[in-house]
């Protein structure tokens, strides 16, 4: 799909379909006024008639156009012009996206926050469009006998009033488009079953990564290897599988080799049983998504590699599957981690943390400057956040600061949440360094404690991703987050 920058006066743009917003409150706005003016009032007397209006999410499309060089104009109900901002923006443009979905046009223009209609930077309105038309057109029929080729739309116009606008426009919708394609190959291996999502399979996305675009280094870890690392936390977690485990470390470096980098490390288990302490059948299905971390990390390192962006990122991802056999690891069993501390596993299925004990034990090697670890990894999140914000776990300030305000920017929102030494207290062991799981109480604050204890305190987040990396029912399948919010932090950095 392409997005084209345009400029010049509203009405004397050539599409099949000008996109125009209508408010519920105040005079109809920028292009859409110019628009009404062109057709001697048309759009007014169509609202008027009730056809149309300013309800969020309405719409509505307007035929034969006299006086313009549409053909047609899709008027798209944006709610209270006082509270239009990058938000409303996104809703408006994923109605419009849905009311194009069956209409065979091939080319739009939106004007939804052109002019006075938004307070909207050229660069945010670009980079939210082509973010929002991506994501709402995405399907995931790759399995199916027969694929959705619904919607038609190739083209949507993005207009500005001038020169820096344009710049701007073209800067956002770069942005746009290497973010979209980042989120959407998090979604494709999300939204892959776990026959075909296998350790192996992400290793080979990661590959594909690295041969695909310049300044990428890869390193593909067997269990061999990683047992050499001393990786027995990672090991123990894979021993009731038969598919191998692999550790993949995907190397981005697009600026000097003396800028510290900054490491992400995301949960790759691509199917969770729970182990020997198996989860009950209900939603099990869903357990595939238990890779969205590594998902999430693999989709921001191809956004890098589409942007070319000057920044050094290093991808470290445990991947493996959680399953009961008669090697499994069994509760009450103690492992030794890469960083030398040993753990009690009282519970198999506190799995993801295990993993990522020993990912960010290696990730100091690369000295780097951010440690960020991205997860699936407790129900007590979703229980505290539900499905709107991220749970994000730091004791440095000054990065909690910068990830939420790259959430803000995205429209990829995170929510700190406590992660104090005294959430350790529950998971003393009397046995070995310290127990893998604590009290119910406080779940998601205990598992990031956890993982406190093998990175270093100062540059380090948890990212818990467990109520927004997919969503269930009629909807069901992965969002591609936090790709957006990992982006925008790496380019604002």
């Amino acid at each position: 799909m392409q997005f084209p920058v345009k400029r010049g006066a509203p009405a004397s743009q050539k599409t099949a379909c000008a996109i125009l917003p209508l408010f519920e409150n105040g005079p109809l706005p920028g292009a859409t006024r110019e628009f009404d003016t062109a057709t001697d009032g048309q759009i007014a007397r169509f609202v008027k008639s009730g056809n149309a209006g300013g309800a969020v999410g309405r719409t509505a499309l307007v035929y034969g156009l006299n006086g313009t060089a549409a053909a047609s104009a899709l008027l798209v109900g944006c709610g209270n012009s006082d509270d239009f901002g990058a938000k409303q923006l996104r809703s408006a443009l994923s109605a419009a996206a849905d009311a194009l979905r069956n209409t065979g046009m091939r080319d739009a223009i939106s004007y939804l926050a052109y002019a006075d209609a938004a307070d909207v930077s050229a660069y945010y309105s670009a980079r939210i469009s082509v973010e929002t038309f991506r994501s709402t057109v995405y399907r995931f029929d790759e399995l199916k006998s027969r694929s959705d080729a619904r919607i038609k739309l190739a083209r949507l116009g993005l207009p500005v009033a001038d020169a820096e606008g344009a710049r701007e426009s073209r800067r956002g919708a770069a942005d746009g488009a290497a973010i979209a394609a980042g989120v959407n190959l998090a979604r494709d291996l999300g939204n892959r079953p776990a026959n075909v999502c296998t350790p192996t399979h992400l290793a080979s996305a990661a590959q594909a990564i690295a041969n695909d675009y310049d300044n990428f280094e890869i390193e593909i870890l067997g269990e061999p290897e990683i047992e050499r690392l001393g990786m027995g936390a990672l090991l123990s977690v894979t021993h009731g599988a038969e598919e191998p485990a692999r550790l993949i470390v995907l190397n981005y470096r697009g600026a000097p080799a003396s800028t510290a980098p900054i490491a992400l490390c995301g949960k790759g288990i691509t199917f969770d049983t729970g182990g020997i302490s198996i989860k009950p059948s209900a939603k099990l299905d869903e357990m595939k998504f238990d890779m969205c971390g590594a998902a999430g990390v693999l989709g921001t390192m191809k956004s890098l590699g589409e942007l070319q962006a000057a920044i050094n990122v290093v991808a470290v991802i445990p991947a493996c599957e959680n399953m009961p056999g008669s090697r499994a690891t069994r509760p009450g069993d103690i492992v030794k981690s890469m960083s030398g501390q040993t753990i009690e596993v009282l519970n198999t299925d506190a799995e993801g943390r295990l993993i990522l004990a020993d990912a960010l034990t290696y990730a100091k090697r690369f000295k780097p400057r951010y440690v960020l670890d991205v997860a699936t990894l407790t129900g007590a999140c979703v229980v505290a956040l539900g499905r709107l914000y991220t749970g994000l776990f730091t004791n440095d300030d000054d990065l909690a600061a910068r990830l939420l305000a790259a959430g803000q920017r995205s429209l990829d929102k995170a929510w700190r949440m406590p992660a104090d030494d005294e959430y350790g207290e529950a998971m003393k062991s009397n046995f070995a360094d310290v127990a893998n799981i604590g009290s119910r109480d406080g779940g998601a604050s205990s598992a990031a404690h956890f993982l406190s204890r093998f990175a270093d305190r100062t540059g380090w987040a948890h990212l818990d991703i467990a109520g927004t990396a997919w969503l269930s029912g009629a909807s069901k399948g992965a969002t591609g987050r936090p790709v957006p919010l990992l982006v925008d932090f790496l380019l604002n950095v």
